[in-house]
């Protein structure tokens, strides 16, 4: 028989030699050919006329050969294409539309057609649209092929970066267009009259969706009477209304540099709910006692009310007046209002004392807000720094939360809950390991407590800088939004959950109507899992489309410092095997350093992500946390890049 002729077997099992199969990532380069990466350590070369069957990040299947003495790979077959809904820009040629996708790496003028509802939309060179990838050659067409699905905008928008962000990541670019209701719900709750009250207000002088309220009273012993009063959009919202299916879709305001997309109708978030200056207004309020050392009682009340706010003070001349009155420009407008003011320092420094026995506090580090002209141009960056008058409503706000979080558990078992467990189980062992190459003891089995986990980071903190914190953040989980009760261990709570921006996260209206069931003595609806995970999913994609309207502005804004002598002072807050990456101290951006940047003879430095430094024959040149100065030398605004070198290299 044939199949039995050895002649044949043999020349089989050498084609089989010749030719294999492989899965891989197709990885573009800046010429025409190029790579199949099958893992970290082994790609195969593509040639050019083979790469205009794929495009990067394309998962395949290839056909590899060994050709003049290395791998060669040939496209077979698609597993995963990297494009299926992408935003691009039209391209006109020859009477036929073609979309240029928004990728660095993706070179490719895809042709394309208008769906059935854009037919008679004129789409001109230039204009921003969203498309879906129709046809890959692959997958037995000739070429590329998308389809027009949605008009972004036209090129000569300023702002459209934002709308192309706010598209890339399938977000909302307006307040909700809804008819707002202007009549409350009859939710049967009896509302205490506090409008006698001087509730007080303290927000930076842009906000005009005011949520929190507070009064504070020496009721002697040493002891502090606070009460916070939190706007109540839910006592206009009905569950399952027209405007509850909007909020519950978006789920959070979005807030990104220049520009906010409100969750709920501004006439709700910016009018009828928010607590304005002598308005009067609905709110859900929670009453606590605070002793002299800072320690809640456990008397807690939580109730409705009706408030009128007596001063909308700004952070900064609370802040100006708190630290020098002298100096002050600005002070309060009575003697009762500069009462409430000095009261709630005095709770804020208890209750910071007792944080810091009893939980965790948060590092201090500055948030930077950009100044826009009405074009989007970059002015100015601003550093914005946690003053007095910002820890007095954080810390007024963590205690009310705390204590929501407690009656929910305690009551319903159920609620939105802030959870955080600390660190990976896979990882603890690794991280004991080395925190004690650096001095600290602690076992593995101990960092899993809440109480072992509040001892290690009371150690790490009172170290002489940051540099373990930054080490072992690695090892940690992230945190994330659970309907049952669980520990806080980044907070140093037992448990944590939040009400108090109802106007600005659906899972804060949610634990409204739950404490409003509690107060009424029903039961309440449980959350789904369902909606706790997409406001996981929402929240991240939230602040990645920050971060990329972010990137772009600090590239425009540096991009004038390329090629000038200007130093910035920054810390180093990574180490790659191919570089140092940074952050500028005055304005946050974050720019990178390549090997070749830090010394002429780079092949000998030692770049080690894990130890966090650069080391050169074994002499620590450079590690995380350290403070250097740099300049910047390169920006690329397509890749939202800044490159910067040692100043003193300069």
């Amino acid at each position: 028989m044939l199949q039995d002729n050895p002649l044949l077997v043999q020349l089989k099992k050498t084609l089989q030699l010749k030719t294999r199969y492989v899965e891989g990532v197709v990885k573009s380069t800046e010429k025409d050919f190029g790579f199949l990466e099958i893992n970290q350590q082994k790609n195969c070369f593509i040639p050019p006329l083979f790469m205009k069957k794929v495009m990067n990040g394309d998962r395949i299947m290839a056909s590899i050969k060994h050709e003049n003495d290395r791998l060669i790979a040939y496209p077979e077959k698609l597993i995963q294409p990297f494009l299926k809904r992408f935003i691009g820009r039209i391209e006109k040629k020859n009477n036929r539309l073609f979309i240029i996708p928004e990728r660095p790496l993706l070179k490719q003028s895809i042709q394309c057609k208008p769906s059935a509802h854009l037919i008679r939309y004129p789409l001109e060179e230039g204009d921003w649209t969203i498309a879906e990838m129709l046809h890959h050659p692959l997958t037995g067409s000739q070429n590329f092929f998308a389809e027009i699905i949605e008009f972004i905008t036209n090129e000569k928008n300023d702002l459209a970066p934002w709308w192309i962000t706010l598209a890339r990541y399938n977000l909302e670019r307006d307040a909700p267009n809804i008819e707002s209701p202007t009549e409350m719900l009859d939710e049967t709750l009896d509302r205490k009259d506090l409008t006698k009250m001087p509730f007080i207000t303290i927000d930076s002088a842009s906000t005009e969706d005011i949520d929190d309220a507070l009064y504070i009273e020496d009721i002697g012993h040493g002891h502090l009477k606070l009460i916070v009063a939190i706007a109540d959009p839910t006592a206009y919202i009905s569950s399952g209304s027209a405007i509850d299916t909007v909020a519950a879709e978006r789920l959070f305001t979005n807030y990104l540099p220049g520009l906010n997309i409100a969750m709920l109708p501004r006439y709700l978030s910016h009018d009828v709910c928010s607590l304005l200056p002598n308005k009067r207004r609905p709110v859900l309020a929670c009453q606590v006692i605070i002793s002299s050392n800072g320690t809640p009682d456990s008397d807690v009340q939580f109730f409705a009310a009706w408030i009128t706010s007596k001063a909308q003070l700004i952070y900064n001349n609370v802040s100006d007046w708190l630290e020098d009155p002298q100096k002050s420009n600005w002070k309060p407008k009575n003697t009762i209002i500069s009462q409430q003011i000095n009261l709630l320092n005095r709770l804020c420094r208890s209750r910071n004392q007792w944080r810091q026995k009893h939980a965790l506090l948060f590092q201090d580090r500055p948030d930077f807000r950009f100044l826009l002209s009405k074009k989007g141009e970059v002015l100015d960056i601003i550093a914005e720094h946690r003053r007095i008058a910002n820890r007095i409503v954080e810390e007024s706000m963590i205690l009310v939360n705390i204590c929501a979080a407690k009656l929910l558990s305690d009551q319903l078992g159920f609620g939105i809950y802030n959870v955080h467990l600390g660190f990976d189980p896979m990882h603890r062992e690794q991280a004991a390991t080395m925190l004690a190459n650096h001095g600290i003891d602690i076992h593995p089995t101990e960092m899993a407590t809440l109480d072992g986990f509040r001892i290690l980071r009371r150690q790490l903190n009172a170290q002489p800088n940051h540099f373990l914190n930054t080490r072992i953040q690695r090892f940690q989980l992230l945190s994330e939004i659970k309907t049952t009760p669980g520990p806080h261990f980044g907070l140093g709570l037992e448990v944590y959950a939040t009400w108090t921006s109802p106007i600005r996260k659906y899972g804060d209206m949610l634990n409204h109507r739950l404490i409003k069931a509690i107060i009424k003595g029903e039961n309440g609806v449980r959350p789904s899992n369902a909606l706790t995970r997409k406001m996981s999913e929402r929240r991240r994609q939230n602040r990645m489309a920050e971060r990329d309207i972010s990137d772009l502005l600090y590239s425009r804004f540096l991009q004038k410092s390329v090629g000038t002598a200007k130093k910035f002072s920054a810390e180093v807050i990574d180490i790659s095997k191919g570089g140092m990456r940074v952050r500028l101290q005055d304005n946050g951006a974050t720019a990178f350093i390549p090997a070749s940047l830090i010394e002429e003879e780079h092949h000998d430095l030692v770049f080690s992500h894990t130890h966090g430094y650069v080391k050169n024959n074994n002499v620590i040149l450079y590690r995380v946390t350290d403070i250097i100065e740099v300049v910047i030398v390169t920006v690329r605004i397509k890749t939202r890049s800044i490159i910067a070198r040692l100043a003193n290299n300069y």
